[in-house]
């Protein structure tokens, strides 16, 4: 029997593991999505940072999202401590030798706003080398304080809010499948993954966040 193709959506949340090494009990995404043990995630984060991973059991997708000699690129939103000035924006953007002696290929790095005596910025990689961007801040003197993935080649993390998920549509998958541009942010049925605060008070639940409103109830793993 064929094994159905599953494409999901997720927005991590700080403090989750993408993935872990056998015996390790911390949590990881695939528990907040319905039998997320048969998927595994595309686009791995740190366990600090948040946003868009994608969890599907299609490996031949997986590996055309990740392997670096198809540099699809990746989008995120970066809090960094400080007022970054041209030369520490030029230096990213023209790539940066990494402590190991490899230059980051050139990326598009742009301020998005400001946020007390720190700076948002979008930053677009076309490579994913383990907690590049958090190392290519401390090198030029940004430290990040808040890293969010927003999209993943053409899908886009959406309204999806942290712990809630969705399926892809079938238009998504053939986007990624080609290799597409990005459009808008979907808004369809985003789901959101139980957890214990859910059980708690009522002013428990308003500290955690409301529940997700989608028409259709969260499924459970």
């Amino acid at each position: 029997k064929l094994e159905s193709m599953v494409y999901i959506a997720l927005n991590k949340p700080r403090n989750i593991l993408s993935e872990t090494e056998p015996g390790d009990p911390r949590p990881t995404v695939t528990e907040l999505v319905p039998d997320g043990k048969h998927l595994f995630p595309v686009g791995r984060l740190d366990k600090d940072s948040e946003g868009l991973i994608l969890l599907t059991n299609d490996g031949e997708l997986a590996n055309r999202l990740t392997h670096p000699r198809y540099e699809h690129e990746k989008e995120y939103r970066v809090l960094v401590a400080v007022r970054p000035d041209t030369q520490q924006l030029e230096a990213w953007r023209r790539g940066v030798v990494m402590e190991d002696g490899r230059r980051t290929l050139p990326a598009k790095v742009e301020i998005d706003g400001y946020y007390g005596k720190g700076t948002w910025l979008r930053v677009i990689l076309r490579e994913g080398k383990k907690r590049q961007i958090r190392e290519v801040g401390k090198l030029l003197g940004m430290p990040v304080a808040r890293l969010i993935r927003v999209r993943i080649s053409s899908l886009l993390l959406g309204n999806l809010k942290p712990r809630e998920w969705r399926y892809l549509t079938p238009q998504e998958v053939e986007e990624l499948q080609s290799g597409a541009a990005p459009r808008k942010a979907a808004t369809r049925n985003p789901r959101r993954a139980p957890r214990p605060s859910d059980r708690k008070s009522s002013s428990d639940r308003t500290r955690s966040g409301p529940p997700s409103r989608s028409r259709k109830p969260a499924q459970r793993g």
